[in-house]
């Protein structure tokens, strides 16, 4: 390295002398001007011209390009160090900024996403409202419709028709059911099986005075009823007894018989069936 060195500096200094040697000869030779000569007027030295070019005044040879200073690293280096200042500035703003949009980006990318979370709850809540809202709608429709229903049912519970008739007769002082009547009793029983909506009303009759002829009176009407309660399965919520003794029914005639009698009558609400 430096013998290379050493040769391009003799290499230099060897065109210096031979590019030096002309100048010096021609300025030996040159005549210089009559100084007695006094009819030829002075004129003045045009003014030396700064140079603007890249030699800024030096003579465009190999030595003044070597050493000219634009070609020093070390000017170079001095020259572009504010720009590389300048370019390191820069790039610590870009970066600063780039770090500061990806943050709000991110930021904003969060808000997004909270605020999408948001309105999906929003709406679920509001679609679990409204459905909510509809089976409140529909069950209180549906109450109205049953309370409805149940005001017809209760309106009709006393519109009971009378149906079948049963008439049970009894020998004078005897309460038991002869066979004749257990097997009235049982035609009238086999009608009501799997019906509802009906009561039974039993109503006792018996010849003689007032004390004597209801007690008479109750004794075979109980003889009845306890035969559908144990015989028929027919419910006594179902049975409505009276014992009438000698008393006559109003709006029919008086039957008159020597022992006592028990009248079965059957009544339905038609309507009531209907409405269930």
């Amino acid at each position: 390295m430096k013998i290379r060195i050493a040769t391009l500096s003799f290499l230099s200094l060897f065109l210096f002398a031979v590019l030096a040697i002309p100048g010096f000869a021609q300025q030996s030779t040159a005549t210089p001007p009559s100084s007695t000569s006094t009819s030829t007027p002075m004129i003045e030295p045009l003014p030396p011209q700064t140079p603007t070019d890249f030699w800024d005044g030096d003579e465009p040879n190999l030595v003044n390009l070597i050493t000219h200073p634009f070609a020093s690293k070390k000017y170079v280096q001095r020259m572009t160090r504010p720009i590389k200042d300048r370019l390191t500035e820069l790039d610590e703003i870009t970066a600063s900024d780039a770090a500061t949009i990806k943050d709000i980006d991110a930021r904003s990318q969060h808000g997004i996403q909270l605020a999408s979370e948001k309105s999906s709850l929003a709406d679920q809540h509001a679609s679990d409202a409204a459905t909510k809202a509809q089976m409140a709608q529909t069950s209180a429709t549906q109450a109205s419709t049953n309370v409805s229903t149940a005001e017809q049912m209760v309106g009709n519970l006393d519109q009971y028709k009378a149906g079948a008739q049963t008439e049970i007769l009894f020998r004078s002082g005897q309460s038991a059911l002869s066979k004749q009547a257990k097997d009235a009793l049982d035609d009238m029983a086999a009608q009501l099986k799997g019906q509802r909506s009906y009561i039974i009303e039993v109503r006792g009759f018996s010849a003689g005075s007032a004390h004597a002829a209801t007690a008479a009176s109750q004794k075979m009407a109980d003889s009845v009823v306890r035969y559908l309660v144990l015989n028929h399965q027919i419910p006594v919520y179902r049975i409505y007894e009276m014992s009438l003794g000698n008393t006559p029914v109003e709006g029919t005639a008086t039957k008159h018989v020597s022992g006592g009698r028990v009248e079965i009558s059957v009544m339905k609400n038609d309507l009531v069936s209907a409405a269930k």
